[in-house]
C-alpha cells in the first residue's frame, strides 16, 4: 500500500472514531437541565466576588505569553540540537553560535522594551 494511502486510511479511521463517539455522546449522554446555578462561573467552591466576574486582561500579558512560547520553543530546539549533534564539527558549532546569538538578541530586545518590568497594572 502507498504510504500516503495508509496515512489517509489511518486519518479517516481516527476521524470516524471521534465522530462516532461525539454522536453517541450526543444521543446517549446525560442531559443536565440548565439552571441559574449552572450558569454562574465556578470559583473553587467559594461564592463569587463579582456579580459578572468579568475583567479585561491587560494587553501586556499577551506579550509575555508570546515571549514565553518563543523561549520555550528555543529551549526545545536547543535540547534537540544537543541530542542530534554527536560528532561536533565546525558547521554545527557555527549553527549553534548563530542560534545563541539570536537568543541573546531576542532577550536583549525583551529587556530593553520593558515587557517584563511591571505587569501588575
Amino acid at each position: 500500500m502507498n504510504p500516503y494511502g495508509a496515512f489517509l486510511l489511518y486519518l479517516a479511521a481516527i476521524l470516524g472514531f471521534v465522530g462516532v463517539m461525539l454522536v453517541l455522546n450526543r444521543f446517549l449522554g446525560p442531559k443536565p437541565a440548565a439552571s441559574a446555578v449552572k450558569q454562574e462561573p465556578f470559583e473553587c467552591g467559594a461564592t463569587p466576588v463579582d456579580g459578572r466576574n468579568v475583567r479585561a486582561v491587560p494587553v501586556k500579558y499577551y506579550g509575555v505569553a508570546v515571549v514565553f512560547i518563543l523561549f520555550d520553543l528555543e529551549t526545545i530546539f536547543l535540547v534537540l540540537w544537543a541530542l542530534g549533534a554527536r560528532p561536533l564539527d565546525a558547521t554545527l558549532a557555527v549553527v549553534f553560535g548563530l542560534f545563541m546569538i539570536l537568543l541573546v538578541l531576542i532577550m536583549l530586545y525583551v529587556w530593553k522594551s520593558g515587557l517584563l518590568e511591571d505587569l501588575r497594572t
